[in-house]
């Protein structure tokens, strides 16, 4: 069952159990309006000295000690175990941007779990960040003003084809799928034109092009609920 727990004008972060280091949390508080933790997350955001707001999840991994602190008002508990908690909370967040951090590294059946919720909801536009890359969901169409030399990788979750300009290696007419032809470490001959026929590609660029990302993904179309 899905509701609208937060409702924001502004970027949201939202911070899981996974692997986050401060700087990364930092940057992303600084570009949003609102933290959010799923679940476990809040450990990690407190042990860093920031308080979220919010906290989704099924409640297994938050502390005890954690919950006193952030009080009652900032609990949203969700007792199914059917979904992931970073499911959990990108169902029930309605705003321009999620900032996603602590959602990669550590167990790798999480990350994949983390990875397929963004494709199963692509219409919400989210932006994962770590140490070393920024990742989203390809929109419709995106235009990134990147200089030449900037890694673009493409990895699809399904079958996906779409267009390109300056990509050293065009995509066009290419099918594309996870066990087929994959996109990564291509490289930016200049700013890139993309457009995808499917919601199921994620698109991949280095950590130093977070502000590039986050600023094409608020123009960019969506894809249908």
């Amino acid at each position: 069952m899905s509701r609208t727990i937060v409702a924001e004008n502004l970027p949201v972060t939202l911070i899981g159990g996974g692997v986050v280091d401060e700087s990364t949390l930092i940057d992303a508080i600084s570009r949003t309006g609102m933290l959010v933790a799923a679940d476990g997350g809040a450990n990690r955001a407190v042990a860093l000295g920031h308080m979220p707001k919010v906290v989704i999840g099924d409640f297994d991994s938050v502390d005890h000690a954690t919950q006193d602190v952030l009080g009652q008002e900032a609990l949203f508990p969700i007792a199914e175990q059917d979904t992931t908690d970073f499911d959990k909370c990108l169902r029930n967040i309605d705003a321009p941007l999620i900032i996603a951090v602590g959602f990669t590294g550590a167990r790798v059946d999480h990350e994949l779990a983390a990875l397929g919720c963004l494709v199963r909801y692509a219409a919400r536009p989210v932006v994962m960040v770590n140490e070393d890359d920024v990742i989203m969901v390809c929109p419709p169409e995106i235009r990134l003003p990147l200089a030449a030399g900037v890694r673009v990788s493409l990895f699809p979750l399904g079958a996906a084809s779409g267009t390109s300009t300056g990509l050293q290696w065009p995509i066009d007419g290419l099918e594309m799928a996870p066990d087929g032809m994959i996109g990564t470490s291509n490289i930016s001959t200049g700013p890139v034109h993309l457009t995808m026929s499917t919601s199921k590609m994620l698109l991949i660029l280095p950590r130093t092009m977070l502000d590039v990302a986050i600023k094409a993904m608020m123009i960019a179309p969506r894809w249908p609920d």
